[in-house]
C-alpha cells in the first residue's frame, strides 16, 4: 500500500509516517523544505501547489496540514480544496487530520464542543476555521475522504498507550470520564483507518482508552 503523508514535518505527520512504515507500508512525505520525517522518499511541494499528477500511483493521501495564526486560518478551508480537487473522481482515498471543537455534544447534533461555556477563547477561531472546512468537506461526494477528530486534549508530548476508543461524530469519554489522546495513538487510529478504509466519507473521533 503506497502512502502520501502531506505535511509529513509536522508533528502529527511525523508520527504518522512513522507509525505507517513500521507496519510495512510505502510512505512518502510530502513537505514544502527539507524531508525531516522517516519517509525514505519525498515530494517538495506546498501544499497549494500539489496537483493530480502528484499523487497518482498513491492508494492514500493523508492531510496532516496545520494552521494556527489568524492570518493562515483560511488555509484549512483552501488546501483542503486543492487536495479534493487533486483526488476528485479517483479511487485514491483522502484522510484527514481534523479538530475536536465540532464534535457534537448531543443527540441531535446541534451543539458543538466549540460551542460550549468552557471552550478557551483563543482556541475559539481555530475550531470555527477547522469546522467550515469540514463542513465543506461533507459536500465532496466525489473524494473518498475519511475525517478523524481527535479527543478535546490532543497531546503532542503525550504517552504512546498503544490502545484507543472509537468514537463517531459525537465526543467520546473514556471509563474515567476524559477526552484526552496523545498524537502517537492518534497515530495508530490512523494508520488502522488506512489499512482498513471502513469509514469513507464519515467523521470519526478517537480518545485513549
Amino acid at each position: 500500500m503506497k502512502i502520501a503523508v502531506v505535511c509529513a514535518n509536522g508533528k502529527a505527520g511525523q508520527l504518522i509516517t512513522k507509525e505507517a512504515m513500521q507496519r510495512g507500508l510505502d510512505v512518502t512525505a510530502v513537505v514544502r523544505g527539507e524531508n525531516r520525517s522517516a519517509a525514505p522518499q519525498s515530494i517538495s511541494r506546498d501544499v497549494l501547489d500539489i496537483t493530480a499528477e502528484d499523487l497518482r500511483g498513491f492508494d492514500v493521501v493523508v492531510d496532516a496540514f496545520g494552521a494556527w495564526t489568524e492570518r493562515e486560518l483560511p488555509l484549512h478551508s483552501s488546501s483542503l480544496k486543492v487536495l479534493c480537487d487533486a483526488l476528485s473522481g479517483t479511487d485514491i482515498r483522502l484522510l484527514v487530520v481534523g479538530g475536536a471543537g465540532s464534535l457534537y455534544v448531543n443527540p441531535e447534533h446541534t451543539a458543538c464542543v466549540a460551542d460550549g461555556p468552557d471552550f478557551p477563547d483563543m482556541f475559539k477561531p481555530l475550531a470555527a476555521a477547522m469546522a467550515k472546512a469540514l463542513s465543506e468537506l461533507r459536500q465532496r461526494n466525489d473524494v473518498k475522504w475519511t475525517y478523524i477528530s481527535p479527543a478535546g486534549d490532543f497531546q503532542a508530548e503525550g504517552e504512546r498507550s498503544g490502545e484507543y476508543i472509537l468514537g463517531g461524530e459525537e465526543l467520546t469519554l473514556n471509563e474515567k470520564g476524559e477526552s484526552i489522546i496523545s498524537y502517537g495513538d492518534y497515530a495508530i487510529a490512523m494508520v488502522d483507518e488506512i489499512v482498513k478504509g471502513s469509514h469513507i466519507q464519515e467523521r470519526i473521533s478517537v480518545v485513549r482508552k
